[in-house]
């Protein structure tokens, strides 16, 4: 009977131990939670295995805990990126060719150390996505979390192109349309992605009878549906046919009451995706952010040569399309219709995966939002939009704890985003000479 008293002794102990090595605690710092409340001083953050244990200002300090001085630093939450693409581009060149695990393991980490803790895939996977889900899910991945439309939805002869397209389903009918929602809800996918865009008249479009079938089919399997969208027309269509997210800014026109009406009555969000649309012209104009390491460091291999030689030339000169849209945000924004958070980074080398992020960040600033409210669209909203608010988004206790230490306040200045000391995601630090940029 001793013997077996001892034994729990010893094993309490060694729990006590086992776990008070598996505390962090961050100390002195200045914590933006997400929440949208203004920045808090002196703030103590313990981390137990992977979530949150407490957040304050008097907290008890676990004995054995590993202790960060994060005075002078600046902790909020890893970003909620709500329209990505993982696997397509290697180098200078998109193609579904070049989608293989390792490809997009090595996105995942560059992702992780520019501070995202969530990517979506929106629309355009192979199946080893759902592999790297589920290991990221069980904890045996130090990345950002995945979430996954699988194969996405345009027409017959639709866009985008083969070269990138090649697994999407292109019902021709009603029927195929249901047959093909309820294969893809068999995998799981977080999220259904439909393209409604005739790609500057150069693609067939989805008809109006398919897109309703989706949604509708979507929606009995507990699925949201995100549209890819440029026109306001288009925009209006799919809103009343039950979408749940328009993944991209409305490009051609100023949205009008009807739409803003539409989107807040039913809580439709928007992810405005700014950078994707500054990307088309912007490197012509050589800023000075080209030359700077948080973004030669993320460019895929010959990315920064090729948009650095006199023989690259933008997509698009129209800048009024940019201009157009960050006024389309502020207006749903003040009218409250939900605005989450996306860049497309990750379907062309131009969208430059990590820093795409936190350029994002800066134009929906400079569209008008303080630095507070994009942080907010960035984390709590965008994890509220992807149903996962009761897990990540915001730095509270029982949260996952995906988080970024900065060395300045980004509430003071959007670009201190940039400002990146260390990133933790699911409770661990991420290491980054372990993991290929």
């Amino acid at each position: 009977m001793k013997t077996f008293l001892l034994a729990l002794v010893v094993l309490g102990i060694f729990s006590a131990i086992s776990d008070a090595q598996d505390v962090t605690v961050f100390q002195h710092a200045r914590l933006i939670d997400g929440t949208g409340a203004p920045p808090r001083d002196d703030t103590t953050i313990v981390v137990r295995g992977h979530t949150i244990e407490s957040v304050g200002t008097d907290i008890a300090i676990p004995a054995g805990a590993t202790l960060i001085d994060a005075r002078g630093k600046t902790i909020m939450p890893a970003l909620v990126v709500a329209h990505a693409h993982l696997g397509l581009v290697q180098g200078t060149s998109s193609s579904t060719s070049h989608i293989t695990e390792a490809n997009v393991l090595h996105q995942l980490y560059r992702y992780a150390n520019y501070g995202i803790g969530t990517i979506t895939s929106l629309g355009l996977d192979h199946e080893l996505i759902f592999d790297l889900r589920q290991q990221r899910d069980q904890h045996e991945l130090v990345c950002p979390r995945i979430l996954t439309a699988g194969h996405g939805f345009t027409a017959p002869q639709g866009g985008p192109g083969a070269s990138i397209g090649d697994q999407l389903y292109r019902p021709a009918t009603v029927e195929e349309a249901r047959k093909d929602v309820v294969e893809l809800a068999g995998k799981h996918p977080d999220i259904v992605k439909i393209w409604l865009d005739d790609f500057g008249g150069s693609s067939k479009r989805i008809q109006p009878e398919i897109y309703k079938a989706i949604i509708d089919e979507a929606h009995k399997h507990g699925l949201r549906v995100a549209a890819h969208i440029y026109y306001l027309a288009d925009a209006k269509a799919i809103v009343e046919a039950g979408v749940d997210i328009l993944a991209h800014s409305i490009r051609d026109l100023p949205v009008d009451d009807e739409l803003i009406h539409k989107m807040r009555d039913r809580g439709v969000f928007l992810i405005p995706t700014l950078d994707m649309i500054e990307v088309s012209y912007v490197y012509a104009d050589k800023p000075a952010w080209m030359k700077e390491p948080f973004f030669t460091n993320a460019a895929e291999p010959g990315v920064v040569a090729m948009l650095e030689s006199p023989k690259y030339a933008p997509q698009n000169r129209d800048r009024r399309v940019l201009k157009l849209a960050e006024q389309n945000l502020k207006i749903l924004f003040d009218a409250n219709v939900k605005i989450g958070f996306g860049t497309d980074t990750g379907a062309a080398p131009i969208r430059v995966q990590g820093f795409g992020e936190h350029r994002e960040l800066q134009l929906m600033v400079e569209a008008g939002l303080t630095p507070m409210q994009a942080i907010q669209c960035a984390t709590q909203h965008s994890a509220e939009l992807l149903g996962i608010w009761n897990t990540v988004g915001t730095l509270e206790p029982g949260k996952e704890a995906d988080l970024i230490v900065l060395d300045a306040d980004p509430s003071v200045d959007i670009h201190n985003t940039e400002r990146i000391n260390a990133v933790w995601l699911d409770g661990k630090k991420v290491d980054a000479d372990s993991q290929s940029k």
